[in-house]
């Protein structure tokens, strides 16, 4: 079992910037792939960025490539998500999500574990 626990959501004006974090514990964190998911109203749940077990290999949505940036900590447990240029569209609940894989994957399917979800709201 993987516990995951977001922090650093909150409401932020339109160009601003937020940090997400995600502390995990339980099983060895540098054995998965972690991922931040989002959920919109009435949307569906869509990928949002990903990172490898090493840090070495990440991902990004086209939505927020380029604004967003993953990293992770091994020694700390915790991946983040950097939030920058913050747009009204970027409002949602965000999730962290572990993957018992090497490899970064981005259907929500593919996650073995999740945590409760921190919301971002951005104003225009």
């Amino acid at each position: 079992q993987v516990q995951l626990v977001e922090s650093g959501g909150g409401l932020m004006q339109a160009g601003g910037s937020l940090r997400l974090s995600c502390a995990a514990s339980g099983r060895p964190f540098i054995q998965y792939a972690m991922g931040w998911f989002r959920q919109a109203p009435g949307k569906e749940r869509e990928f949002v960025a990903g990172i490898g077990w090493s840090g070495g290999s990440t991902y990004y949505a086209d939505s927020v490539k380029g604004r967003f940036t993953i990293s992770r900590d091994n020694a700390k447990n915790t991946v983040y998500l950097q939030m920058n240029s913050l747009k009204p569209e970027d409002t949602a609940v965000y999730y962290c999500a572990a993957d018992r894989s090497f490899s970064v994957r981005q259907s929500a399917g593919s996650y073995d574990y999740w945590g409760q979800g921190t919301q971002v709201t951005v104003s225009s």
